[in-house]
């Protein structure tokens, strides 16, 4: 028995928001003092070391449950399974649906539980819940769910990263620009065809003031009383580059295959040239040089959508959608993400 990817699905909202439309933001320092640079400087070095261009937001009348919900019936027809045979519905996320307008984040009942509604599952055994686990919620999801079908108490499972993001941002705050909406699904099934999910790693570091790395926070704005997503981005660029690696080898090593035979990374799209430098530094652990092409990426055009990025991504590549960038049956990846705990998790897939 082999626990493996059946279908994918995602869902890329349609308001585009690049860089330009940044131009006439205030951006301030924490102490809420405006920025001498302009504004064309800001965005110029943010693009040059993120690599995002523009990013997707969700339209006013979508929330996560809504995104999650497209995500998962087009991963529902592309697995072409009965939706009533699901055991269980996992909806990875960070703030739950979020009203256009509002910064009251709504997680009662669970995204999942809407998911199920939306989707008109009937089957009070299939069941539905939440997790939240930062950027690497969906890998953990699907952890669990291969854990769940080890143990026997599942045969088949939807997990799903969604994330609207543009909901609590700070707009006076630069790491902003980063952060965009969308929504990456995929059924789990057991299977008796070779390959499917080889070895995963988790872990989570709060020893050292990881805690505060990625928090819920004030604005910086004097008079805005609202909380918003805040990071330490130096912070968090340090510990990805010194962590991020460690548990992709530990993970890999567990696969019984060889560095030579991975085909591809896909890694949490949070920041062009720290994943880049997550990667260079994987492959250094194995005295190996970084393949041509071994990472395809999506944050230009889609931003940083947390736990949506990794399924996104996926889903874009099995189905051609990334120039350069194809799977071919038995190819062997690595799913691996780091975020808000601070969690890091890896999953070695054999396609």
């Amino acid at each position: 028995m082999n626990i493996k990817i059946t279908g994918t699905g995602s869902c890329i909202p349609s308001v585009v928001i690049k860089n330009t439309d940044f131009m006439n933001h205030i951006f301030t320092n924490n102490e809420g003092v405006p920025f001498e640079v302009d504004n064309s400087e800001i965005i110029q070095k943010f693009s040059s070391i993120t690599g995002i261009k523009e990013r997707r937001y969700a339209t006013n009348e979508e929330n996560s449950s809504d995104l999650a919900a497209k995500a998962a019936l087009k991963a529902i027809e592309n697995s072409n399974i009965d939706p009533e045979t699901l055991d269980y519905i996992i909806v990875a996320h960070n703030f739950g649906d979020t009203d256009f307008g509002s910064k009251q984040s709504n997680s009662l009942p669970s995204v999942a539980s809407k998911v199920k509604t939306i989707l008109g599952i009937k089957n009070p055994k299939c069941v539905a819940y939440d997790i939240l686990f930062g950027c690497p919620g969906w890998v953990e999801g699907v952890i669990q769910a291969s854990a769940f079908m080890k143990a026997g108490m599942a045969s088949k499972c939807l997990v799903i990263g969604t994330e609207t993001l543009s909901r609590v941002i700070d707009k006076s705050d630069r790491d902003s620009m980063i952060f965009a909406d969308g929504a990456g699904a995929t059924i789990i099934e057991k299977q008796n065809d070779k390959g499917g999910i080889l070895s995963n790693e988790s872990v989570t570091y709060t020893d050292n003031n990881e805690i505060d790395m990625l928090f819920f926070g004030a604005s910086y704005e004097k008079d805005n009383t609202d909380q918003f997503i805040k990071m330490q981005g130096r912070k968090v660029y340090e510990f990805a580059l010194s962590s991020v690696p460690v548990a992709m080898k530990e993970c890999f090593d567990q696969s019984g295959f060889e560095i030579k035979d991975l085909k591809k990374i896909f890694i949490h799209q949070a920041n062009e040239k720290m994943d880049e430098a997550i990667v260079k530094r994987f492959y250094r652990l194995y005295k190996e040089k970084v393949p041509e092409g071994i990472m395809p990426m999506n944050i230009e055009e889609h931003g940083n959508s947390s736990v949506a990025t990794i399924p996104t991504l996926y889903d874009q590549v099995l189905n051609g959608q990334k120039e350069g960038h194809k799977l071919s049956k038995g190819d062997v990846v690595l799913f691996a993400s780091v975020g808000a705990g601070m969690n890091i998790n890896a999953i070695t897939y054999q396609v």
